[in-house]
């Protein structure tokens, strides 16, 4: 009797029936795109009837709403801002986060969650691309930051403009993601990372190599590279 009683409860759980219909609605406008999704393919993987969701959400733009605030914007905050905001040299901790980027023909085939909404949805509708260029922003800044702490540190090339040089570290990124997406080839996407990564090796300050490496002064002696 009790194991009913909290299995019942569960079922009743609102705030988990909405993190359900998020998630799903997440993976069908994923699969699908915000306009051609279904509620129904979204009930059907949920369980959950229509009223519940109108219990949840406005609408369909509601929900659509949600999945940006809730889901997509911990994209960029989970696998680039909070490794930068961990790591000790900005260069290494962005080298590590663009060879981490998955290459599974899977993930390859969708593209990126957030640039497919901002190129589908930013035209039609003002909301959406609002809250697109939240997110755009905030993983702008967040590079920006980590970048100016490197040149405070030493670590990072003085001559940079920080803000410009995100911008085009995020323009460089997807738009490799995109071509990956169009060929439908994860050895796109595999030469993008080296370019990539090759490119954010230059942004070393002068006398900077890996981590944990070596440099020759100008007498020749060596001496151990700080982190």
């Amino acid at each position: 009797m009790l194991r009913r009683r909290v299995a019942k409860r569960r079922r009743r759980d609102p705030e988990r029936t909405r993190e359900r219909l998020l998630q799903a609605g997440f993976r069908e406008v994923y699969r699908s795109g915000f306009q051609s999704a279904s509620i129904d393919t979204i009930l059907a993987a949920t369980n959950v009837t229509k009223g519940a969701l109108y219990h949840h959400f406005d609408g369909k733009e509601d929900l659509g709403y949600a999945i940006v605030e809730e889901i997509i914007a911990k994209l960029p905050q989970d696998n680039w801002l909070l490794p930068l905001q961990r790591g000790k040299n900005p260069i290494d901790a962005l080298i590590s986060i663009v060879q981490a980027t998955s290459v599974r023909p899977e993930d390859v085939k969708g593209g990126c969650p957030l640039v497919n909404l901002a190129q589908e949805m930013s035209p039609l509708d003002e909301q959406f691309r609002k809250r697109l260029e939240t997110i755009f922003n905030a993983w702008q800044e967040g590079i920006a930051t980590a970048l100016r702490r490197g040149q405070s540190e030493g670590t990072v090339r003085r001559d940079l403009v920080p803000e410009e040089t995100a911008g085009f570290l995020m323009a460089m990124y997807e738009g490799y993601v995109l071509l990956a997406k169009n060929a439908q080839d994860p050895t796109v996407w595999n030469v993008g990372i080296r370019n990539i990564v090759r490119w954010l090796r230059t942004l070393r300050a002068p006398g900077q190599s890996r981590r944990g490496g070596r440099r020759l002064t100008s007498k020749g002696r060596v001496v151990k590279q700080r982190q």
